[in-house]
């Protein structure tokens, strides 16, 4: 019997699960959302770190900023989600008042209430912040070592894709609240076994017995190519218009996994982000946001149309059931994936649960990232994305 990397209770534990807010979400680098997100001067969104709550914004000189969003006072959260054009940060609670810099700028009654209070030393906890690829990082730590060397490694197994001249598909903006531990989704995400035979309806468009993957410090790598009907007509076959600044020869699916919890999709048509958030130990949210070539409406009939050619002759029902209720008959990949990583969680109480095989090539990447973790959890990971 093969023994799992991790232990059911990594699954299913508050106590577990709070320790990875500790020891792996609030000492890596967290993904926050886009560049184009934050555009004027008080422009601001916030963003769960582990255990903290981060805001960004963009300063009076439109510089970016990340401070923690605490009230020095008694530690309310300052501002919620996120917003446009603020002059100044006021806590809700007892209305002290920051500048766009932290500085702590008013405090009512402050003459009569706090006669010795020392603005200069109540400023904001400052956060460390960076951008890659039209994306916003944060770091809880203000003094988090090298952004760049935490990410650049992967550059050389990325896609040709140049995310700041695509535009947001801003309708096909998705959040779905899965019943299962955050894990259990990355695991899915990065298990190249699965492809081929749950997505055998949904995902026919790519070659699986072709895929290269790996890792890279502890970011996993993902590449397969177009199969070869659907490369064959591609220009008509895609479902969305082909983005133009990457080589034919080059275009297939890139899906890495950024340690700890964001995939990136760099496909043909498409860059996405599929943001893994937890919430308990078994349940997350997943936050999906996609960019596309920027042509016109127009534009995106004709290539649907054209597209139909191809996609029309698929049933994109794994058992032909013809029930659309039925995640494996709904011809979404998503959902394919949602129904199989809930179940998974639902097993794990069954005491007949155990992994009895793995796949020699195409599930190692579940055990290496399982490892990953479990050096965190344990603090043997010395750069601890810092």
């Amino acid at each position: 019997m093969i023994q799992p990397i991790l232990p059911i209770e990594a699954y299913t534990s508050q106590d577990w699960f709070d320790r990875e807010q500790e020891s792996i979400f609030s000492q890596t680098w967290q993904f926050a959302g886009f560049v184009e997100d934050l555009s004027e001067s008080g422009d601001y969104l916030t963003v769960q770190a582990g255990v903290n709550n981060i805001l960004v914004l963009l300063d009076d000189n439109k510089q970016m900023r990340a401070f923690h969003n605490i009230c020095r006072h008694r530690g309310t959260q300052l501002l919620r989600t996120f917003g446009k054009r603020k002059k100044s940060i006021a806590c809700p609670y007892h209305d002290w008042t920051y500048d766009l810099d932290g500085n702590l700028i008013a405090v009512p009654e402050c003459k009569t209430q706090f006669p010795d209070l020392d603005f200069k030393i109540l400023s904001l906890h400052k956060a460390s912040v960076g951008t890659w690829r039209g994306m916003i990082f944060v770091h809880p730590d203000p003094d988090a070592n090298s952004f760049v060397d935490w990410f650049n490694p992967l550059e050389p197994y990325l896609g040709h894709h140049q995310p700041e001249k695509l535009v947001e598909y801003v309708e096909g903006r998705t959040s779905h609240q899965i019943n299962a531990n955050w894990k259990i989704i990355v695991e899915n995400y990065i298990d190249g076994y699965h492809l081929p035979h749950l997505h055998s309806q949904t995902l026919f468009m790519y070659d699986h017995r072709r895929q290269r993957s790996g890792f890279v410090g502890e970011h996993f790598h993902f590449y397969e190519p177009l199969a070869k009907d659907y490369l064959e007509g591609i220009e008509n076959n895609s479902p969305l218009p082909l983005i133009d600044h990457v080589p034919k020869d080059k275009i297939g699916a890139y899906t890495p996994m950024l340690f700890p919890n964001l995939g990136l999709g760099e496909t043909e048509s498409s860059w996405s982000t599929f943001h893994i958030i937890p919430v308990a130990p078994d349940r997350s949210i997943v936050e999906i946001r996609s960019k596309v070539m920027p042509v016109s409406n127009w534009k995106y009939m004709q290539q649907e149309w054209k597209s139909w050619n191809y996609f029309g002759k698929r049933k994109l029902d794994k058992y032909g059931t013809g029930n659309e209720d039925d995640p494996l008959a709904s011809g979404d990949f998503m959902a394919e994936d949602i129904y199989v990583c809930e179940q998974q969680q639902r097993s794990l109480k069954s005491p007949y649960f155990s992994i009895g095989a793995i796949a020699q090539d195409l599930e190692q990447s579940v055990y290496q990232y399982q490892i990953n973790v479990l050096n965190y959890i344990e603090g043997g990971v010395g750069s601890r994305g810092k």
